[in-house]
């Protein structure tokens, strides 16, 4: 855990940047919906205004607020629950075309996690990232279309 408290000071001392709200793109709004909470606080993204993206070892994921950055550390917690989000969401290998099993192999690709069936796709990801980086964003906004059409469907119901 002493990388990721290094990353997240390196932000907070402007080695690194965050981006403010207006900067990020629509890849980055798809990723802090599915990701959810801040791997420090757990508190839900947005709650405490704009969420701020930042490198955590190899990943780049979001805060909540600026007093995230003060060399806090990550809890484990939250980043379990953040990858389980994450692969939730993608619920597919996008080599195979099939579920990810329940534990899947995994990589990190220009920053972004993504899951696979087995570590052979892991080189074929590797090869023609932005190419899949599309696909599962595309997967990603899948999942967020149907947790909503979901909860939309249940306030009915009531």
């Amino acid at each position: 855990m002493k990388y990721v408290t290094f990353a997240i000071v390196m932000v907070a001392l402007g080695f690194c940047s965050a981006a403010p709200a207006q900067e990020l793109s629509q890849h980055d709004q798809i990723h802090i919906a599915v990701q959810e909470i801040c791997p420090v606080s757990g508190q839900k993204l947005g709650d405490h205004g704009a969420p701020l993206k930042v490198k955590i070892g190899e990943e780049a994921l979001f805060v909540c607020c600026r007093g995230c950055l003060q060399g806090k550390q990550v809890s484990p917690q939250h980043w379990a629950t953040i990858h389980a989000n994450f692969a939730k969401a993608q619920r597919i290998c996008p080599i195979m075309k099939k579920e990810l099993p329940a534990n899947p192999k995994w990589t990190v690709v220009e920053g972004q996690i993504v899951y696979v069936c087995c570590p052979p796709c892991t080189e074929k990801i590797a090869a023609e990232p932005q190419k899949f980086i599309q696909q599962i964003d595309e997967l990603y906004l899948a999942s967020l279309r149907a947790q909503q059409t979901a909860r939309v469907t249940e306030r009915v119901a009531r």
